[in-house]
């Protein structure tokens, strides 16, 4: 995952409050780090804390998670950190995390069941290693008036259709892109054998020469729908809410079987500055109004599904999803950690540069 939060490969560190510096050791009042992407930096997730403790807690921006767990091993030290499902078991075993005390989180009943209990997040009786924060969804948006038969049948298959070769794009990453891929030839990509990866290899040799182009910039394929230079494109379900807030012809394609769903969450560093801090800027994350934002302004669905009866019926149209957030969630594939990482981030980089 994730929406189009990619800062030019660099880091951006954003400090909230003046004379505050990034530095570790410093007096027990000083304000605790947010390690986060960009658009969960901002301050409807951070007011709660604010009006708690009286002061800002530091940001700084990560453009994607490989980039966060390089800098982590490095020796930078946050606080709190906002990585997703199928990252944060790397972080955990490389020794970054120290487990959650659900207790003290007020908003901790306030999520979703179904999220409350995802595979691997417990760290026994009552704490948890990862606090589901939002979520979304990895589908095609299409243009319906530009391929009229794809919004009627669903299928993901225009990616490979010969008569919109060269109008349709896919994402980057390997933990959106091969899942899905591997799923249209009936692969499991968390069970792949090598038998299984050979497969897919192919498939994705097969789909770059089918492609516009391969980004994760929202931005970027918002616009190629837009003008029309795409048909489809692969996407987060935000790039489809942005268009269709903009009357644009489009439809989010949900084939039999379901689509596969992102969660994103909060994890607190082993060694907090502050630990009573951390948790209070977890908890800060997961209030009804920083779930409200999410939901109308982000176009995320937040982990605090108790807020949405909040949110008018015209915000759910918006993003094609139905109000029962239970119900859907458990319509769709959950992204999970894919096996030898490394080895398929190599591999797909290969097949996009044209190596055989």
């Amino acid at each position: 995952m994730k929406t189009g939060w990619i800062l030019g490969g660099a880091l951006a560190v954003v400090l909230l409050g003046s004379g505050y510096f990034l530095t570790r050791g410093g007096p027990a009042s000083s304000p605790v780090t947010l390690f986060q992407w960009e658009d969960y930096a901002q301050p409807p997730y951070l007011a709660a804390y604010e009006a708690r403790y009286g002061e800002k807690p530091a940001t700084m921006i990560f453009a994607d998670e490989d980039e966060a767990f390089a800098k982590m091993r490095a020796g930078f030290k946050p606080d709190v950190m906002g990585p997703c499902y199928y990252e944060f078991p790397r972080w955990k075993e490389a020794g970054l995390l120290q487990p959650i005390d659900t207790a003290k989180l007020k908003n901790w009943n306030k999520i979703s069941p179904t999220l409350r209990g995802l595979p691997g997040i417990s760290a026994g009786p009552g704490k948890v290693w990862f606090v589901p924060h939002y979520w979304g969804n990895t589908s095609l948006t299409i243009r319906t008036d530009l391929a009229p038969e794809y919004a009627k049948s669903q299928s993901w298959d225009i990616l490979f259709d010969p008569k919109y070769k060269g109008r349709v794009s896919v994402m980057d990453g390997v933990d959106d892109t091969v899942p899905f891929i591997a799923r249209m030839i009936g692969v499991n990509a968390y069970e792949m054998s090598d038998a299984d990866w050979v497969k897919v290899q192919g498939k994705l040799r097969e789909l770059v020469g089918h492609l516009r182009f391969v980004s994760s910039d929202a931005t970027a394929l918002a616009q190629g729908l837009a003008s029309g230079e795409l048909v489809a494109a692969m996407s987060w379900r935000t790039t489809f809410a942005t268009l269709n807030r903009e009357k644009k012809p489009v439809a989010y394609l949900t084939p039999p079987g379901g689509i596969f769903t992102y969660v994103c969450g909060l994890v607190m560093h082993k060694d907090p500055s502050n630990e009573e801090k951390a948790l209070a800027l977890i908890d800060a994350g997961l209030e009804d109004a920083a779930a409200v934002h999410t939901i109308e302004q982000v176009g995320d669905e937040p982990a605090n599904v108790g807020a949405m009866a909040k949110v008018p019926d015209s915000v759910f149209q918006s993003l094609g999803i139905q109000r029962d957030l239970e119900a859907f969630l458990k319509s769709g594939i959950f992204q999970r950690r894919l096996a030898n990482k490394d080895k398929l981030i190599s591999a797909w980089t290969d097949i996009k540069s044209g190596v055989q």
